[in-house]
């Protein structure tokens, strides 16, 4: 066992001396030694409960024989720092969550890892800990928040920033807007949308990472507890039999994992964290793949924000396992492969048929192709990812005239003072990996946009990334990116782009001969950065690529 470099053997003396400062036993020395990794937190709703979900945890290990050794990970709740110079650090906080897992778990040897997210980055942060030091893994993640309420309707996140828009264009009033903010969020949890957090739980458990049930079972249930502990009790069950993750994360784990993406509407950041997960693992993925599976793919839910249903609905029907079944009635999963509780084949063999709403039938999707669209062309020579199951009927094509800005509190200053009209194309540039940086999510903005009313004629690209809880024309990871000379740095205003994502198209209608010329007279701007940022800029890559570090 791993964990014997630190206790076995008349040399490891002064380690056991002090293990036994901790309290260990004779008889618990000569246990497996289990790392549960929490991300716990005061002060993000879907961390804030961790504490109990670990205790689960570490009762099952104990259950099952093992010796649970618990310890914390930092975590950015993307919902707090959106909007502000914070929301530079959220996608940064993916390396270092992986970084600081890897250290903890080399300077510790133990034997195997539970891992306890919940949140945006802390999922793939985790995952990538996982692929880098393969031994034994599980995932339990806190689960989602239940829906808010807006009188009898149900809401989320999503439309409390879109409520923001509301008030600003006097659709409502400060005293609507003040009710409805202590309504929206109304439990703890990854809130309660098809958003980063969940969509990246679902993943984690469509490749085969955690439990069933671990992407859509609500926080506040006693079945999330069960499961925690019935996590810990398999951890040790991956242990007895060497499973590790790199045994589970292959290449076609990663395909059912992109088919789940496209057929329950995932947010576009699962396109930066698959990509990057996947090159962890030695799997490489690129947009070219997950478009063409996108393409075949059928969208089977419309969860909020892009529809009126949310996870606690989509788990009440019978979660992930019942997508996966009704996707493979088109023979496009691969069930022989094995997750943390037997094969693939075995787990949807347990699974609720799909419900025909919630989970639409192959027969009946809400489309034909899945839920993440990728664009390509003279704005993206590199491609650029939308959420096209958000997307509104009108908007899937359109032209007009670009409205540019060089970050994210231009474009706002612009939104709020009405500057942009209908048949606008809103350019936000300089807010990529590189060029933000951080690639900052664009969810303010965006929501504004759709709270005004102008989500029907209004399109939004960027370099930078969108919130899950995005929806509407927004187009993101724009690729290659303005700080790296790519043509939406190139873009003026009153430039005619043209949005075609049936066809998967985006251009500006701008000759070669012009562009050319334009790159001629371009300087970057000038950054003054300090501190994990200007680290950050010298290592990470092109979004296209997740946004790894280049070596």
């Amino acid at each position: 066992m791993r964990s014997d470099l630190i206790k076995s053997g008349p040399s490891r003396a002064p380690h056991r001396s002090l293990l036994n400062a901790l309290g260990i036993t004779k008889s618990e020395m000569n246990r497996p030694f289990v790392a549960v990794v929490n991300s716990k937190s005061d002060y993000i709703p879907g961390h804030q409960h961790l504490d109990v979900i670990a205790d689960a945890v570490k009762a099952g290990i104990r259950n099952a024989g093992g010796v649970p050794f618990e310890f914390n990970t930092i975590g950015v709740c993307d919902g707090i720092a959106m909007n502000h110079k914070g929301m530079k650090y959220s996608l940064c906080s993916r390396e270092l969550i992986a970084d600081s897992i890897e250290i903890m778990l080399t300077a510790h040897p133990l034997d195997a890892i539970v891992f306890i997210p919940n949140c945006d980055k802390i999922v793939p942060g985790m995952l990538l800990a996982a692929c880098r030091l393969n031994i034994p893994s599980i995932f339990v993640s806190g689960g989602p928040m239940t829906s808010g309420r807006d009188g009898d309707v149900k809401m989320g996140l999503s439309e409390m920033f879109e409520r923001v828009g509301s008030y600003t264009s006097g659709k409502i009033t400060a005293e609507q807007l003040a009710t409805l903010e202590e309504t929206a969020c109304p439990t703890c949890g990854s809130c309660s949308g098809m958003y980063t957090a969940n969509s990246m739980n679902c993943l984690t458990e469509a490749i085969g990472m955690s439990l069933s049930g671990s992407g859509t079972i609500p926080a506040v249930r006693a079945a999330r507890k069960r499961l925690a502990k019935e996590t810990g009790e398999r951890i040790m069950y991956l242990l007895e039999h060497d499973i590790k993750p790199l045994d589970i994360l292959t290449h076609r784990a990663f395909e059912n994992a992109m088919r789940c993406d496209m057929a329950i509407g995932c947010s576009t950041n699962t396109i930066l964290h698959l990509t990057a997960i996947a090159h962890e693992a030695g799997c490489d993925i690129d947009l070219k793949l997950l478009d063409e599976i996108g393409r075949q793919t059928p969208q089977l839910c419309k969860l909020n924000p892009a529809g009126t249903t949310f996870i606690e609905d989509l788990n009440d029907c019978g979660g992930i396992q019942a997508v996966l079944k009704e996707l493979n009635r088109a023979n496009v999963i691969n069930t022989d492969i094995i997750t943390v509780e037997g094969t693939v084949a075995e787990r949807i063999a347990k699974a609720k048929d799909a419900d025909g709403k919630v989970i639409r039938t192959l027969d009946n999707p809400h489309s034909k192709d899945g839920g993440i669209a990728v664009l390509w062309g003279n704005l993206a020579m590199d491609g650029c990812v939308v959420k096209k199951g958000a997307v509104l009927p009108e908007m899937m094509q359109h032209e007009g005239p670009a409205k540019v800005f060089d970050s994210e509190e231009e474009c706002i200053k612009a939104i709020n003072t009405g500057k942009i009209v209908s048949g606008d194309v809103v350019v936000i540039r300089y807010e990529g990996p590189k060029g933000g940086p951080g690639m900052r999510e664009m969810l303010a903005p965006t929501s504004a946009i759709a709270g005004m009313g102008l989500d029907k004629s209004v399109a939004l690209l960027t370099d930078g990334r969108f919130s899950g809880a995005t929806r509407g024309a927004s187009i993101g990871h724009v690729s290659p990116e303005a700080a790296e000379g790519g043509n939406i740095a190139l873009v003026k205003d009153g430039d005619i782009i043209s949005i075609d994502i049936p066809n998967r198209k985006i251009e500006v209608r701008v000759s070669d001969e012009e562009l050319a010329e334009r790159k001629k007279n371009w300087m970057p701007p000038k950054q003054e950065l300090h501190g994990y940022l200007k680290r950050y800029v010298q290592h990470v890559s092109s979004g296209a690529k997740g946004a790894v570090f280049d070596n």
